[in-house]
Order: structure tokens, then C-alpha cells, then sequence
């Protein structure tokens, strides 16, 4: 995103003294002229490093460099702060984007306070990412069947994945997160699947599948996100683009093709929440066949 990259660049110049306290910051215009960008674009920059405090309207002198005592400082630094100003960067950018640097830029400290309340960026994402956990829970009192309440629980994660897509880049699940947040909503899920009447080594297979459901699907929701950066094409822009050079792909594959002949006709969207909920929905209803709950499977439930 342009604007971001107009706030970053005036956000290193305020870090690293070359724009002291009190002095004046590209005007929109000049920012806009600079860039090759529209003036709204630049205005949004500002926008931006005004709500982090860093820049302030000065009557008659424009936008000027706020003193560091106007933007927090240090001593208004947090955990707490700094784990949402890092959500915030990872949210609008992505986990990759996000550095130790980046974060102390954005909260207007030295580059080195965020040391004071985590090691590094691999704690710091743990914080991140069991706070971003935490942000949704469930009923104290649980009601309706295993399948209901899964059906919650995979809703819940995902809704969360929707609001955080850096959060399903984060590992395998060989190796799971050490997280109280995650463990929550782990146990929301195996009390449901407990129900099922399965030993523990197939109770954690059948929760290790259901969290491999939603995260693998989650996977897609960054990954959009940086090719619509990178690009510049909206899916549907981009799928356009892609047509004419369907045809070699096809050749010889005669249900690809009128697979392909098909949806030109009739159209198709592929949406990730469509998707993520037709998969859970098969998902759940071979767990009910393979264990012998017909009586819950879609479309028969009561």
C-alpha cells in the first residue's frame, strides 16, 4: 500500500533525527508530487503518523514533527503496547514486514526500548499471536451436540484467521504453539470430539485434522493479500488476465476442459468463506460416518 510506504519513509526520517521536533513535514501536495501519488493517498500518510503521535497540525505552519514528550515516549511504552502496535503492523502488512526497528519507529521510541519488554521478535510474535487468540472465546455454559460445538469452534478460529491472516503462517502443525490463548480454543474442540467415545491417541489425530482443516485454508487468506500487493490485480483481475493461456492446460484433460467451458458460462467465485464452510461441513460429516453418528451428518441432524 502506497500510503504505508509514504509513512514508513517519514516515520525513518523523525527516527533518525533528520526531521527534529518542531519541524515541518512534506505538505500533502509536495508529498503527493513526490511520490507520483494522489493527494488523498498522501493525506492518508499523514493521517497515519498523526495517530501514532508522531506529527501534529501547527496553526498556519502545516504538519509538523510532535516533541517526544507529545508522543508517549518510553515511559508510556507497555507490553501491552507494544504487542498491539505489533499486531497492528503484521494486520496491515504481514508477518514478514514486521521487525524489532519497524515497531519502535511506529511507537516513536529509540530503536532499542522494545528490548526492555521482549528478548526479540520471535517472543514478541508469541505475544502477538497469543493476544490475537485471546481476542474471541466461548460460552461458559456449552450447549448442543459435538458437531454444533465444533462447527463454533471452527468459526470462532477462523474468524480470527479472517482478522489476523499472519496468524496461520506461523508454523506447523508437527509443532504446536505454546500459547494459553491457543490452548483455550484446543479445548473447546476436544471436549467436543471426546464425545465421539475415541482413545486419546485418535481424539488428538481427529483434533490435529480439524485445526489442519481451518489453518490450511487460512494459509490462502496472507497469501492473497501479498499477491494483491504485489500485483495490483484484484482476483478476479488477475483470473481474467489468466484465460488465454488456459488452453495448453487443458489439452488432452477433456474434464478440465468442460469443467473450464462451464463456469465461463455460468460464472464462478472462489470465496474463501464459501469454501471454508462446505469443506467443514464435509469434514464433519465423515467424522460422524467414521464413527458411527450418522445421526449428525448434514442434512439428517435433528
Amino acid at each position: 500500500m502506497k500510503y504505508v510506504a509514504i509513512a514508513d519513509e517519514l516515520r525513518g526520517r523523525i527516527t533518525r533525527g533528520e526531521l527534529p521536533p518542531g519541524a515541518r513535514v512534506p505538505s500533502t501536495r509536495r508529498l503527493a508530487a513526490d511520490h507520483g501519488v494522489a493527494m488523498a493517498t498522501a493525506a492518508k500518510a499523514l493521517a497515519q503518523l498523526s495517530q501514532e503521535g508522531l506529527v501534529r497540525a501547527e496553526p498556519r505552519s502545516g504538519t509538523v514533527v510532535a516533541e517526544p514528550e507529545r508522543r508517549g515516549g518510553q515511559r508510556g511504552l507497555t507490553r501491552e503496547r507494544l504487542v498491539r502496535t505489533a499486531i497492528a503492523i503484521a494486520d496491515a502488512e504481514g508477518l514478514a514486514a514486521l521487525s524489532m526497528r519497524g515497531v519502535a519507529a511506529r511507537l516513536g521510541v529509540a530503536a532499542m526500548a522494545p528490548y526492555r519488554y521482549v528478548r526479540g521478535k520471535d517472543e514478541l510474535v508469541l505475544l502477538m499471536a497469543d493476544a490475537a487468540f485471546g481476542e474471541r472465546g466461548y460460552p461458559a455454559k456449552p450447549s448442543g451436540d459435538w458437531r454444533e460445538r465444533l462447527t463454533l469452534g471452527a468459526r470462532t478460529l477462523w474468524s480470527l484467521f479472517r482478522r489476523h491472516p499472519w496468524l496461520a503462517q506461523l508454523g506447523p502443525i508437527t509443532r504446536p504453539l505454546p500459547l494459553r490463548n491457543l490452548g483455550l480454543h484446543g479445548e473447546w474442540a476436544l471436549t467436543a470430539l471426546s464425545e465421539l467415545g475415541v482413545d486419546a491417541a485418535t481424539l488428538c489425530d481427529l483434533h490435529v485434522l480439524f485445526f489442519s482443516y481451518v489453518q490450511g485454508i487460512a494459509i490462502h487468506l496472507e497469501r492473497e493479500q501479498h499477491a494483491l500487493a504485489a500485483s495490483g490485480l484484484s482476483e478476479d483481475e488477475w483470473m481474467d488476465r489468466q484465460l488465454p493461456s488456459m488452453g495448453p492446460m487443458t489439452t488432452g484433460r477433456p474434464v478440465f476442459a468442460k469443467m473450464l467451458r462451464e463456469l465461463e458460462e455460468t460464472g464462478y467465485d472462489l470465496v474463501l468463506d464459501d469454501l471454508f464452510e462446505s469443506g467443514l461441513r464435509a469434514l464433519l460429516d465423515g467424522v460422524a460416518l467414521r464413527f458411527g453418528h450418522r445421526d449428525v451428518v448434514s442434512g439428517k441432524a435433528g
